[in-house]
């Protein structure tokens, strides 16, 4: 197994949601008004002209103006239309540091030639897909088997989403059971089932629009960090149907963001054993940032299927798959393998595993594994986050930065620890309504960053990638420092 991990040292998951608990008891503390003002003014209105123009003009055919969440940022989109290493370069010719990196996947930073050229060279001879089957289809999982230990075989599909969807139907026919445990808070696609919970522990079907909660009645949740919370469902659960799989996000859910301690991984897997059900690790963020060999390297776990998404095919469309053990996995061959015919799990994808995704990432995968990007961009999510921590020192704020690795996190009002600290069933009304006004100043926050030349994920994750150097990390340090001189006490 590759043991290059980005993690360096593990954060004591105990200590920092000690702070963050302490973070959201005191009052919330945010851009000035006045500052943010200013920021609208002289930055937004006067150099992002053409943007807000091509936003404006959106919005009369795309609902909201943009078609992922990731592209909306207070006040109004911005159109990006050059991305290079760490760089991105908006349409009115404004350069920021990438700390989005497309949600994740990009951990040898955006657009690199080394497998930009690879991937121009296949539309030269075979162009983005055929329908048929490539060589790239068998490179690309085989590297992947190669990397993660627990991937005897790999299914590509369309996106994590789908991943999530494909898990779940392998796991029901392989256990015979029928609920889908887990964690509260964590983000597994947007798929039907999957919607229960989401983002905010306790909420069920609530914060699922559009989706009858009757379709979420076979899954349940846990309490992020908490084994025997975990345990209580599971036992409950042999009594209405048995667990055919528990879903976990090995850092925490919304990859990390509130952390759970280095061994909690091991006790969960220990309690699928006991329970009889799947251990799915959801790698869709961590496969191939934490490591080469994935979260389950570094935590030492043997899950029995696996989703990956974005990095796999290495920032370009078409990023989704399920890998695991033979033993599971043959309920995606449905006997055309030789082995003995089983029920084929239902799934599809007419552009799965296109030449254009596998060879994007195959190359990708093996670029990061020869320059060691992982570890770099590790190096890079240590520098910032310790600079990060002495700012908020100096200025006396009640901000947390901590990292898992290249995975980098600036709480600055604790959004989703509130959330799972205070939902119960009888408060949800207050809590949504308090969660609304914290994410409207993690908005305004973003904002302030934007105009400095920073992009975030929603103002409070960062994540970095081997393109970054110690000078750029500096850089974008003094850009945060400029930003937090003019937080204060949010007015009420």
């Amino acid at each position: 197994m590759d043991t290059r991990f980005a993690i360096s040292n593990y954060p004591d998951a105990a200590a920092v949601n000690a702070q963050l608990n302490e973070l959201i008891k005191k009052p919330i503390y945010t851009i000035t008004p006045e500052a943010l003002a200013s920021y609208e003014e002289n930055f937004f209105e006067k150099k992002c002209a053409k943007s807000k123009e091509m936003i404006d003009e959106a919005k009369k055919i795309i609902p909201g103006g943009v078609q992922h969440n990731l592209a909306f940022n207070y006040p109004f989109p911005l159109v990006f239309t050059k991305a290079e290493g760490c760089k991105l370069y908006d349409i009115d010719g404004n350069e920021y540091y990438d700390f989005l990196q497309a949600g994740g996947p990009t951990v040898l930073g955006s657009n690199p030639p080394e497998v930009r050229e690879q991937v121009i060279d296949l539309l030269n001879t075979c162009g983005p897909s055929t329908g048929l089957f490539h060589e790239f289809e068998y490179k690309l999982a085989k590297k992947i088997s190669d990397c993660i230990e627990t991937v005897d075989m790999f299914r590509m599909l369309q996106s994590g989403t789908e991943a999530c969807m494909l898990a779940a139907r392998i796991a029901r026919l392989a256990t015979k059971n029928k609920n889908i445990v887990k964690m509260g808070g964590a983000y597994h696609g947007w798929s039907d089932q999957l919607g229960y919970g989401i983002r905010i522990p306790g909420t069920k079907s609530t914060q699922a629009n559009g989706v009858p909660a009757r379709l979420m009645r076979d899954t349940q949740e846990f309490f992020p960090g908490d084994l025997d919370s975990l345990e209580r469902v599971l036992r409950k659960n042999m009594l209405r149907g048995g667990t055919a799989a528990v879903f976990l996000e090995a850092l925490g859910p919304e990859s990390g963001s509130r952390p759970v301690d280095k061994d909690f991984c091991k006790g969960v897997e220990r309690l699928c054993r006991k329970y009889g059900s799947l251990l799915v690790f959801d790698e869709v963020v961590t496969g191939f940032r934490v490591g080469m060999a994935g979260a389950q390297g570094y935590f030492g776990c043997s899950p029995d299927l696996t989703v990956f998404g974005k990095v796999i095919a290495g920032g370009y469309p078409g990023a989704g798959g399920v890998g695991g053990k033979r033993e599971y996995m043959k309920y995606l061959g449905a006997g055309l393998d030789g082995a003995v015919k089983v029920k084929k799990a239902f799934c599809g994808g007419t552009l799965s595993a296109n030449p254009l995704s596998c060879a994007a990432g195959y190359f990708t995968l093996e670029e990061m594994d020869r320059t060691n990007a992982c570890q770099k961009a590790g190096i890079m999510g240590d520098r910032i986050t310790k600079g990060l921590q002495e700012i908020i020192e100096r200025r006396h704020l009640p901000f947390v930065a901590f990292n898992q690795g290249s995975i980098c996190h600036l709480e600055t009002v604790g959004t989703l620890q509130f959330s799972i600290n205070w939902c119960k069933p009888w408060t949800i009304p207050s809590v949504l309504k308090q969660t609304d006004i914290r994410k409207k100043e993690m908005t305004h926050m973003g904002a302030a960053y934007m105009a400095e030349g920073l992009v975030t994920l929603a103002g409070s994750r960062l994540y970095t990638s081997a393109a970054y150097t110690e000078a750029d990390i500096d850089d974008a340090l003094a850009r945060f420092d400029r930003v937090f001189e003019n937080i204060a006490v949010k007015e009420d």
